[in-house]
């Protein structure tokens, strides 16, 4: 789909008038159905079924909109909405970046709001797409580098081309080659006929290498070459087959330090790395959270054949301040598992339990892990997740104490985001100003 267009469906491929129009054209033909043969009837079936898979898409689109506009299904979360760090992400330069790569027609899978470092990344794939220069995604596991990915192919000139998506760190070490560059009849024990390897198969398209950090070192020789000579060699074949591939790779790991450590080849680093494109983590694109969570359950609504899960206030305050280690992913398979063991209204029950937060007084439960309110046992991931909020409490309460209250200072020491620092501080009920006097006593009693 295009980019989310927050003025409507002015630019889009789709209409609604269009599609009235073929719904005519669809009835008119229908009055000859008696005539036609079983080819048209099918191929007729065939194009009511494309019309209604079309309506739907404008549905989510149009549903996804309201979303966006209002952020709000958020009215049902204010305060929490007050506490994201919204002056940088709604800026008007972030506003109009989005608007220029929307007039642009640049092509992106997905959804996105004005957070200026995705827009950043997103420019820099708009930039490289039409090239054939390697590209190094990275990125925390679970920010969308495949869906990046499948955005610079499909903005560019190889996008009629074949996509061929490889985990390097799935292969096993002996069958790595025979993988990537195929094999010969007999060449090794099992090779009972020659195979093409990915590379050949992506030939003249895009070859996606994912976890590029977990590849061996013997294997990342074998990539050199086919960068430096655009050829490969079958196993088992001393004859070059040429190949004209496009690589994009992807790591969540740092192959910078990994090319210190020795794990990593550094001439390799500088080949893939001709384009860097980095993705934010999900905590540091907050004013997003409302865009995807009504979006994935729009998604799973439509694959569960059931209306979209409605969310309690306590829910999605929960889901616009959690942490999302998992980023994306995370947040789509809570979101879908909301959808599915729900009725029409999601709570916190519906969580999962090791992410769900506990009820009741905090400091009472920290003190006696071992029972609830109730004089119930705990379980352990309870004991646990008891005892990691009342650390986090006592740092914040610490470092609010040691910079008198200054939310941006504490900010700026940790080297942590404001907004998801501000986050923070609202999930555990602590106040900055109330810091802010207890220094300002303490610093008249030393007078």
């Amino acid at each position: 789909m295009k980019l989310f267009d927050p003025h409507g469906f002015g630019n889009s491929t789709l209409s609604y008038a269009g599609l009235l129009e073929k719904i005519e054209i669809l009835r008119s033909t229908l009055r000859w159905a008696p005539r036609l043969e079983r080819a048209e009837i099918e191929k007729l079936l065939n194009q009511s079924n494309a019309l209604r898979d079309e309506v739907m898409q404008l549905s989510r689109k149009e549903r996804f909109i309201e979303a966006a506009a209002d952020v709000s299904d958020v009215s049902d979360a204010p305060e929490s909405l007050e506490s994201l760090d919204k002056p940088e992400a709604l800026s008007p330069s972030a506003h109009r970046r989005r608007e220029a790569l929307i007039a642009r027609s640049f092509i992106f899978e997905g959804i996105f709001g004005d957070n200026p470092k995705l827009l950043a990344a997103l420019e820099v794939a708009e930039k490289a797409a039409p090239t054939d220069l390697p590209v190094l995604i990275d990125g925390e596991s679970g920010t969308g580098k495949e869906l990046m990915a499948k955005v610079i192919h499909a903005n560019g000139a190889r996008s009629e081309r074949p996509y061929i998506s490889v985990n390097c760190g799935a292969i096993p070490d002996n069958l790595l080659e025979s993988e990537l560059f195929g094999h010969r009849k007999g060449a090794f024990t099992g090779a009972s006929s020659d195979r093409k390897g990915k590379f050949e198969s992506a030939h003249t398209g895009t070859i996606f290498l994912d976890e590029i950090g977990e590849l061996p070192l013997q294997g990342q020789v074998k990539l050199l070459r086919v960068l430096e000579a655009h050829e490969i060699q079958r196993v088992g074949s001393d004859e070059p087959i040429a190949v004209d591939t496009r690589i994009v790779a992807a790591t969540n790991r740092n192959l910078r330090e990994l090319s210190a450590q020795g794990q990593f080849r550094e001439d390799l680093f500088y080949r893939l790395s001709v384009i860097h494109v980095t993705l934010p983590a999900l905590r540091e694109r907050r004013d997003e959270i409302p865009l995807l969570i009504s979006w994935f359950g729009d998604e799973a609504a439509s694959q569960l054949k059931r209306r979209p899960v409605k969310l309690t206030p306590k829910l999605r305050d929960f889901l616009l301040t959690y942490a999302w280690p998992g980023n994306i992913r995370e947040l789509r398979n809570v979101v879908y598992r909301l959808s599915c063991l729900a009725g029409d209204t999601a709570d916190l029950e519906h969580l999962p339990d090791d992410i769900r937060p506990v009820t009741g007084p905090g400091p009472a439960i920290a003190a006696l892990p071992e029972v609830d309110g109730h004089g119930s046992p705990l379980s352990l991931s309870d004991a646990k997740r008891a005892a990691s909020d009342e650390a986090e409490r006592a740092f914040l309460e610490r470092g609010l104490h040691e910079t008198g209250g200054t939310v941006a200072e504490l900010a700026r020491r940790c080297d942590m985001n404001r907004s998801h620092l501000q986050m923070l501080l609202k999930k555990h009920g602590i106040h900055s100003k109330d810091f802010r006097h207890a220094d300002k006593t303490d610093r008249e009693k030393e007078s």
